[in-house]
């Protein structure tokens, strides 16, 4: 009996999940595909109540992470996500912050100790793709470049996963976004970024249309309230989150069996 098609998403905090294969998941269970979400920490170095960060007195991560994880959950519902799996480990922060040298912090666990237990999970789920970010993060973030070491060392291991892909954003899409706040007059600050974010066109190998599930994608973003502030896509009219959230982009790290260069579905060269 053949397994059955299964993709497993390896995101570093609860919501990360939506913004980039928020489309990819909702879509994949739609046509039947098993769905896992593996989130690597709680969140805890997440917004409080009021937005305050834990660089501010009054910063309770113990109650963040409940608030983030129980929203995960909304968001895994609304997305249709069929499992969720938590690593829990500590939410390591921005880099720079003091949280950086909390010891428990995922950036500063053992790449090997977290990579055993994701790779029992890919031994349970059998995933014939794996997704998570690439060797940057995507954004230099200590969890992002942490998740992304231990999904590439447990898929390594375990030699389970036939494609394993990098989610990505062109520099050519942020230049467009940047056009198009300017021509509709839009004040949306993007001062944050650095000016090399995102990825050269010519490295992306899968487009994926998800346009008929960007509605889910908002509210799945919507779920996760206590983080609002910094989820600026939810301050962007209908017109723009549609254009914006209608396609996610990847780069395709490694596969194992017989698909195009270009891809139009991640699941190409393993379907029936």
């Amino acid at each position: 009996m053949e397994s059955q098609l299964t993709l497993m998403a390896v995101h570093a905090h609860p919501d990360d999940e939506v913004l980039t294969t928020g489309g990819l998941l909702a879509r994949c269970a739609e046509e039947g595909i098993r769905t896992v979400l593996v989130t690597c920490t709680n969140g805890e170095a997440g917004d409080d109540a009021g937005g305050l960060k834990p660089t501010e007195p009054g910063h309770d991560a113990d109650e963040v992470a409940r608030r983030r994880l129980a929203e995960l959950r909304e968001s895994a519902d609304l997305l249709r996500i069929g499992h969720v799996e938590l690593l829990g480990h500590r939410d390591s922060g921005m880099v720079g912050w003091d949280t950086n040298g909390h010891p428990e912090a995922f950036a500063n666990v053992p790449v090997e100790t977290a990579a055993k237990r994701l790779a029992e999970l890919m031994e349970h789920y059998r995933p014939q793709v794996v997704v998570t970010y690439d060797e940057t993060g995507g954004y230099g973030h200590p969890d992002h470049i942490q998740a992304h070491r231990v999904a590439v060392a447990a898929a390594e291991s375990t030699g389970i996963p036939d494609k394993l892909y990098y989610t990505a954003i062109t520099r050519s899409g942020v230049q467009q976004m940047f056009e198009y706040f300017k021509e509709s007059g839009m004040d949306v600050d993007m001062s944050e970024l650095p000016e090399d974010f995102g990825v050269p066109d010519e490295v992306i190998t899968s487009v994926l249309d998800v346009s008929a599930h960007v509605g889910r994608k908002i509210k799945a973003m919507e779920a996760h309230a206590s983080q609002s502030e910094n989820i600026f896509f939810l301050r962007l009219p209908d017109e723009a989150q549609r254009m914006m959230l209608g396609s996610e982009l990847f780069i395709r790290h490694f596969c194992r069996v017989d698909a195009p260069d270009h891809e139009d579905d991640l699941f190409a060269g393993l379907r029936p």
